[in-house]
């Protein structure tokens, strides 16, 4: 084994004497970690944007269906009526309400 090592570094330690590899080496170190835009934090921040662009479907999605659900409680008072007895439990005056409760 260490034979082995011993050629790595033999091999190696030519081309870590060269200025211009080390100076490669620290660059890409500096870049890597220690950057004001570095590249940790950048991956950092692709994926919360990705997270937001979800977000933002979902709620363009809810935000349509809300709206098709307001121009129905607005233009049909049959709609208003039904949502105002499942929402919050409205009646007539001769009616009364029994709520039933599951237990699981």
């Amino acid at each position: 084994m260490s034979d082995r090592f011993k050629k790595i570094g033999e091999k190696l330690l030519p081309v870590l004497k060269n200025k211009f590899v080390l100076v490669i080496i620290v660059f890409m170190v500096w870049i890597t970690f220690f950057d004001q835009n570095n590249l940790v934090d950048r991956a950092n921040r692709i994926e919360r944007q990705k997270q937001l662009e979800k977000e933002k479907i979902y709620y363009r999605k809810k935000i349509d269906q809300d709206s098709t659900k307001l121009h129905q409680l607005r233009t049909s008072d049959h709609n208003l009526e039904e949502f105002a007895r499942e929402q919050y439990y409205m009646k007539k005056e001769d009616e009364d309400i029994f709520i039933i409760v599951e237990e699981e």
